[in-house]
């Protein structure tokens, strides 16, 4: 099967299209029969696809429990031991060096052990970060704990979303792929409001639970159906497949889907970095790294890394408050909002709509830059980034995109302390600004990709 038929594998419809074209309310026996349309999909049993994302999503838990962790422990571990400003900014930002090593192995990791190893692998880092930052006794150790958690959650920032991108069907898609930013967020905001009542310590010890979560989950979810095919394990591959669409779904048609369209990919060559920037795949790095260095370039980790101390400049007379109040912004309501929002009003106008120009030195503002940024830069990035790579150029490109996304955060997270110390008010209009370029990037070089199969994204990537 050529590429350019662009065959729905994710939906098993051989023309997506077609299908498109017929009346979303159609008499019984009428509508298309193959298994994953999105009527075989209501159909058929989405429990394990849920029950899946859930499992994945505790490593995204953990992604934002080692990101709010230095936010409520900033001037405990100062006092603790002893450290200086330019020694906690450095510790508060070893988790994006850390993250951007991870993000430059996690694209062969994942292609080569699997989807679920990638995550063992990281939860693995992970548990040993923690333990080291709960035994420190010095900056070095602390240091050491807090790169083993940024490499973990740097291989975690790419396999999740592109997990769940591959096991859910195209209609619920978006909706599930945004679970990646809601759980992240709510890591965040857990560590931020827990941070408030127990000690430094103890909040590592916290952090030791969604990982162990993540490993015992599993043991109890099958692997991404299309890596299977991709190494041709096709046995484990069809029993992967009917275990996520359910037992009484006829899979048939899907798997042979899936399986030419694979074997049309295994004629192509192995990708290296340098053949991202071939015409054919210039466009989607592009619209990858871009949205990834926007991300970053608005200040988001900046103000989360050191929440406390960016409220009381705002005008607080508690960073606790401040910290408690990132929290609730961040999960109740604004994140759930963009998740139900993702696959309803589309993934640009999320970004569009975008008072993150806001951000100020009145605390209010910065609330309402929180917010936003939940709703819209937050989750569409990891959304679109799982989404416009073909699968064979994946694992390279995902690697560059999300090294450069944690290359933003070091970036930011590192300066935000001096940036604020020289001038509070310019920083934050400096990130204003940077909310403005982006909707200037989004509206001319973004597409919509609501509603589409992985397949027509290509198509309309390439046209």
């Amino acid at each position: 099967m050529a590429i350019e038929q662009h065959k729905d594998v994710e939906s098993g419809e051989a023309n997506g299209l077609q299908c498109l074209q017929e009346p979303f309310i159609q008499p019984e026996g009428a509508a298309c029969k193959e298994v994953g349309s999105d009527k075989s999909v209501e159909n058929g049993s989405i429990g394990m696809v849920l029950f899946s994302t859930l499992v994945a999503v505790c490593g995204s838990f953990t992604f934002g429990t080692c990101v709010g962790y230095s936010a409520p422990t900033q001037a405990a571990i100062r006092a603790d031991l002893n450290l200086s400003l330019a020694e906690f900014s450095m510790f508060g930002s070893l988790v994006t060096i850390g993250a951007m090593l991870g993000a430059i192995t996690s694209g062969r990791i994942t292609d080569f052990i699997g989807r679920k190893g990638a995550m063992r692998i990281s939860t693995g880092f992970c548990i040993s970060g923690w333990l080291a930052v709960f035994f420190s006794k010095g900056s070095n150790s602390l240091d050491l704990g807090r790169f083993f958690t940024g490499y973990g959650i740097g291989v975690i920032s790419y396999v999740v979303p592109v997990y769940i991108a591959e096991i859910a069907p195209k209609n619920l898609r978006g909706g599930l792929a945004t679970t990646n930013q809601l759980l992240i967020v709510t890591g965040a905001s857990v560590s931020f409001l827990i941070g408030s009542v127990i000690n430094w310590r103890e909040l590592a010890l916290a952090g030791l639970v969604p990982c162990i979560c993540l490993l015992v989950g599993l043991c109890f979810i099958p692997e991404s159906p299309r890596w299977l095919a991709k190494v041709g394990r096709e046995k484990e591959f069809q029993l992967a497949l009917r275990r996520l669409r359910g037992k009484d779904v006829n899979i048939s048609y899907e798997a042979a889907e899936i399986l030419d369209y694979i074997e049309s990919l295994q004629s192509l060559p192995k990708t290296k970095l340098l053949d991202l920037f071939q015409r054919k795949h210039v466009r989607s790095v592009v619209i990858g790294v871009g949205l990834m260095v926007c991300q970053q370039s608005v200040g988001i980790n900046g103000i989360g890394f050191y929440t406390a101390e960016t409220f009381v400049a705002a005008g607080l007379s508690s960073g606790k408050a401040g910290t408690i109040a990132y929290a609730c912004m961040q999960v109740v309501p604004f994140t759930i909002l963009g998740a139900i929002l993702m696959d309803k009003s589309g993934r640009r106008p999320l970004v569009m709509f975008d008072p993150e120009i806001f951000p100020s030195c009145e605390s209010y503002c910065d609330q309402i830059y929180i917010a936003a940024f939940s709703i819209g830069m937050g989750p569409v990035p990891w959304v679109i980034m799982s989404e416009i790579f073909p699968i064979h150029v994946k694992g390279t490109a995902g690697s560059l995109v999300v090294l450069v996304n944690w290359l933003g955060a070091w970036v930011v997270s590192y300066t935000f302390n001096f940036l604020m110390s020289w001038s509070s008010p310019g920083t934050l209009f400096l990130y204003a600004g940077c909310s403005l370029l982006t909707i200037l990037f989004v509206a001319k070089l973004v597409p919509e990709t609501k509603g589409k199969t992985l397949e027509e994204i290509q198509a309309c990537i390439s046209s």
